[in-house]
């Protein structure tokens, strides 16, 4: 049986409410959010001791995740990852974004999802949050109301449901960017933990980390995560920039994938606690991101220190980034009045 608590959590400089929820199963396995970003602060869970830690890196108060610029366990839109220039043609229409990472738009803008109080609620057992987003937000065209809906089970089970909608021809590409250290979040670098992904091919990228459209096969070479492997094995692979960027941040291509349906992504494993997380998504593609430049950031983490690089590794379940200049990718054109629909689950175990 799932318990949910909310409490104040902060207000925002403009004197919006945070508000923190926190998910409770019947084992005393917790996941928490805010509503600041739609963002996942914290899961615990039991090691293969019974050891409850926090698996998921973020900062002890809501005041850090406004000037967070890492998008610490937030919802990423309209569009998730990078698009080139900020530049995209929708309808014979060219339309230049907000440029916020250089010369590129970046997981929505300045003031993308992840920066927005979402409105929010608790439906029986689940946690639900919308946002309405404007047309010209961020310069992106129409109108788009999304809904996120959250569930926790007593299998220590996590879903994150994505829901949009608009009357005009948009895009949209929504994700989460959680970064996991199932070793626990103050247990210091994570790349001893092992990933397995179903992917064959990984989405070539530029110096920028913007997809080219080509795809790279990574049988037999230092991206191949066919079998299981610690992630230590790869950071530093002179391939497709992963050493230049000190690790990836490399969107990988889901074997198999097939529109709405929702398929095994991967694994990730710690050998150390024996917790292990099973990632299930609707998407085409994950991005790997071993937290290669979280180091160094003003804000204090739950542990009362600053995260060191590769402190953690997000599994982003997403669209390809810049699928919107690449009609070789899935499309992230959203009709009006069809609805966007994608879902995200994380199963959490502990191995022997």
């Amino acid at each position: 049986m799932i318990s949910i608590e909310q409490e104040l959590w902060g207000m925002t400089p403009e004197g919006e409410a945070v508000i923190r929820y926190t998910m409770r199963n019947g084992s005393g396995a917790e996941v928490r959010l805010t509503n600041l970003g739609a963002a996942v602060v914290g899961i615990t869970l039991p090691d293969r001791a019974g050891k409850m830690e926090d698996v998921v890196l973020g900062y002890n108060d809501a005041a850090a995740y406004i000037d967070d610029s890492v998008y610490m366990g937030k919802c990423l839109g309209r569009m998730a990852g990078r698009t080139a220039l900020g530049r995209m043609t929708i309808d014979g229409k060219q339309i230049s974004l907000d440029r916020n990472e250089g010369r590129n738009h970046l997981n929505g803008g300045t003031q993308g999802f992840s920066s927005k109080v979402w409105e929010s609620r608790v439906e029986t057992n689940r946690v639900v949050m919308d946002l309405m987003s404007e047309e010209g937000d961020q310069n992106y065209p129409a109108t788009l109301y999304t809904e996120v809906v959250f569930d926790f089970d007593d299998d220590n089970s996590f879903e994150i449901t994505y829901m949009a909608k608009s009357e005009e021809l948009t895009v949209v590409n929504l994700a989460h960017s959680i970064y996991f250290n199932l070793g626990g979040e103050a247990s210091g670098h994570a790349l001893d933990q092992c990933l397995r992904l179903r992917a064959t091919q990984m989405a070539e990228v530029d110096p920028y980390l913007v997809p080219t459209g080509r795809m790279i096969p990574i049988g037999d070479t230092p991206a191949d995560f066919s079998s299981s492997k610690p992630l230590a094995e790869v950071v530093e692979a002179e391939l497709n920039h992963i050493a230049d960027q000190r690790g990836l941040a490399h969107p990988f291509e889901v074997e198999g994938w097939k529109p709405n349906i929702l398929g095994q992504v991967g694994e990730l494993y710690d050998p150390r606690s024996g917790r292990h997380l099973e990632l299930l998504s609707s998407q085409a593609s994950v991005v790997v991101d071993t937290a290669n430049f979280i180091g160094g950031g003003a804000a204090l983490s739950k542990s009362g220190v600053h995260y060191e690089d590769h402190a953690g590794v997000a599994l982003i379940c997403q669209n390809f980034p810049d699928a919107v200049n690449h009609p070789e990718f899935p499309s992230p054109l959203l009709k009006a009045g069809t609805l966007y629909c994608q879902k995200t689950v994380y199963r959490f175990s502990v191995k022997e």
